[in-house]
């Protein structure tokens, strides 16, 4: 036990874009950690490895992680995720968050993870009803929606299956949907699309890529009176809602499979966890720029209003 108490851990985490854009993410893990007991700097020491935005660094990082040594990676995305996978075999895999691992090939599956890799999935057919139905509360007459995404860092054939449900999560609430990939530099050229389109809403993928755009879409959805909806932080942007799954939570819950690893359990025996909390934040100044009325229904339940 006292050797127990005297072992320093080194752990990794591989990041997709920068410090600046997951500041309280990484809060919310160091938190974790600290709640479990580590502390950095005596206990624990964290390698960080940045991509900037460039997925095709994300190969590299990860090796460079796992020649270190580390007892342990962290990361996010399915990007992340799969680079991680990649790069090793054996030295335990923690995502704290990620799109549908299955369906991603990065576990085998929910309940029994196999490999090296377990952590926490948000399904994204199940948060798109979600967020669709929501937008249909908030602008009733909408029927053509436009999902602005990033481009796909995985296999074409589990893109389009994901594509294929997301359609037929839309087709339930008698809506169309089409995407359309934002080229990063230049966000006002989606809009081109929307426009041709004919879309009278826009659904924002949540995705590390899209993240610095947000301010940028949000500016132009505004341009072209349009309602839009993403994750939480992207109202925080100026999107109208923002609706999906705390990702602080999540990485709060990741330093938990962090503690258990490093106790000895094995990646493969911790089921992937879905997300137990959810927010709903409205940005009443855009609504009003927007010229709609938000239901009282709604301002009710919601976690957060920006005014």
């Amino acid at each position: 036990m006292a050797q127990q108490a005297q072992r320093v851990y080194r752990i990794g985490f591989l990041g997709q874009t920068s410090p600046s854009d997951y500041s309280s993410q990484i809060a919310a893990l160091r938190q974790g950690l600290r709640d479990a007991g580590y502390q950095e700097g005596a206990n624990l020491f964290i390698e960080y490895r940045w991509a900037e935005g460039r997925l095709g660094r994300l190969p590299s990082l990860a090796t460079d992680l796992v020649r270190l040594k580390v007892d342990l990676i962290v990361t996010h995305g399915t990007a992340g995720s799969r680079a991680a996978k990649q790069a090793t075999a054996t030295i335990p895999l923690v995502f704290a968050t990620a799109g549908d691992p299955v369906r991603g090939g990065i576990v085998t599956s929910l309940s029994r993870p196999g490999g090296n890799m377990t952590g926490l999935s948000i399904q994204p057919a199940d948060l798109m009803t979600k967020q669709l139905d929501l937008l249909k509360q908030v602008a009733p007459t909408v029927s053509r929606i436009v999902q602005l995404r990033a481009a796909s860092s995985g296999p074409e054939d589990v893109d389009e299956s994901l594509e294929q449900e997301q359609t037929a999560a839309a087709r339930s609430l008698g809506l169309e949907l089409k995407k359309f990939v934002v080229e990063p530099k230049d966000p006002t050229h989606a809009f081109l699309h929307v426009a041709q389109h004919g879309a009278h809403a826009i659904v924002v993928e949540n995705t590390p890529a899209l993240r610095a755009h947000a301010a940028a879409i949000a500016a132009l959805a505004v341009e072209h009176r349009l309602p839009t909806i993403g994750a939480p932080w992207f109202a925080e942007a100026g999107l109208l809602l923002g609706y999906g799954p705390s990702v602080e939570d999540m990485y709060r819950r990741a330093a938990y499979f962090v503690d258990k690893i490093l106790k000895g359990a094995k990646p493969s025996d911790l089921p992937v966890e879905q997300p137990t909390k959810f927010e709903l934040v409205i940005n009443l100044k855009t609504a009003k720029a927007l010229g709609l009325t938000i239901p009282q229904s709604l301002l009710v339940r919601s976690d957060e209003i920006i005014q």
